[in-house]
């Protein structure tokens, strides 16, 4: 089959295992046409290690003809206006999470792509990795029964403490719930299906930071976003769950955990940041967890994996799973906390969205099924 070329707006940190897995793992899939970055060095340094071509613009890209989809790994809150410009250029893109700051910026988004017949889609793909997969056919094959209620946390302290510039998490666009909360929200959507209602308080905690990492130590931060929030969420099915995310607390890596209850069981999610991990499940009546075997592909760090499948889906005409519906549904969601915290209110959700199907088994990693 014939391969996708797509191009890389962006080459930060996160860029690396892309690169890595795009040009190993998923290379039948795609080609990368090149790659751009308005810090030259990082451009130059993909190129040193992977031999790619450079871009000296966007614009560039956007008149390459041979490009078809654009790898949007920008910060944040330039999410919307290089993925828009990818768009009316007739490009389809996959953005890096989220795919807005702003609901209604990621609505337009959507609603642009469709009327134009351009594929859109993002991260997080972590739902797609063998451990979130796997946990689903769990919960679909009624091992917990009904869902009841579900759990999602992430407590920890904030990146001052360990990133080189940790800035941007406190700015427009930052904050636990639009950094971390994609790959809770999006996972808890794909075990137990839409959403139809929130609930939710955020706030500042500190409103300002002190770095007490290099090479900025010292260097005191305003907080512009709610660093803490606690959300309810009401799903279509009749499950119920809670999510918090925090950069205000201590509670080290165990503070990162999804559990679903249901009438006939209790399943321990992996930690959604992750492609694998440890499931457990206690059915009624054990007293002690049991660890469940992972039965599907994708265990090790395949962050790509979604846009290869997004590369393959416009190849086979299938619908490639990390979509947009999907990645509003969860900008919605996240976003909803907030404004039910300002407004004091239930928010009664707009978009919904169709879970996508299972990850199947294949013998070759990297070939996509069809």
């Amino acid at each position: 089959m014939e391969r996708t070329r797509i191009a890389f707006v962006g080459v930060g940190n996160i860029s690396g295992i892309y690169l890595k897995n795009l040009t190993t793992t998923f290379k039948n899939e795609v080609e990368i046409a090149g790659v751009c970055d308005l810090i030259p060095e990082r451009a130059q340094k993909a190129h040193d290690e992977y031999g790619v071509h450079i871009y000296p613009t966007y614009e560039d890209i956007l008149a390459d003809d041979s490009v078809e989809i654009i790898l949007n790994i920008t910060r944040p809150n330039e999410h919307y206006d290089i993925t828009m410009a990818g768009l009316r250029a007739g490009k389809h893109v996959y953005s890096e999470k989220p795919l807005a700051t702003d609901f209604q910026k990621g609505l337009e988004l959507v609603q642009y792509a469709r009327e134009h017949g351009l594929m859109l889609g993002g991260a997080p793909d972590t739902f797609m990795g063998g451990g979130i997969q796997t946990c689903r056919k769990l919960i679909d094959d009624g091992y917990i029964g009904q869902p009841v209620y579900a759990n999602a946390v992430l407590l920890g302290c904030g990146h001052e403490v360990w990133h080189p510039g940790p800035e941007f998490y406190y700015e427009y666009g930052g904050g636990p719930m639009l950094d971390m909360g994609p790959y809770y929200v999006t996972a808890l959507v794909n075990l137990l299906g839409p959403a139809v209602s929130v609930m939710g308080r955020a706030k500042i905690t500190y409103p300002q930071r002190v770095i007490t990492s290099q090479p900025n130590y010292g260097k005191i931060i305003d907080v512009e976003v709610p660093t803490h929030y606690n959300g309810i969420i009401d799903f279509a099915n009749g499950c119920t769950g809670s999510i918090v995310t925090s950069f205000d607390v201590q509670y080290g890596r165990k503070g990162r955990y999804i559990e679903v209850l249901g009438s006939e069981g209790t399943l321990r999610v992996p930690d959604p940041n992750d492609f694998g991990g440890k499931i457990g499940l206690l059915r009624a009546g054990e007293s002690e967890f049991t660890e469940i075997p992972i039965v599907r592909p994708y265990t090790e760090n395949s962050r790509g994996l979604g846009l290869a499948d997004m590369a393959h889906a416009l190849r086979t005409g299938r619908r490639h799973r990390a979509n947009c519906d999907q990645t509003c549904h969860v900008l919605e969601i996240m976003t909803a906390f907030e404004k039910s915290s300002n407004e004091n209110r239930t928010i009664k959700l707009q978009t919904t969205f169709e879970r996508s199907e299972p990850m199947k088994y294949t013998k070759l990693p990297g070939i996509l099924d069809d």
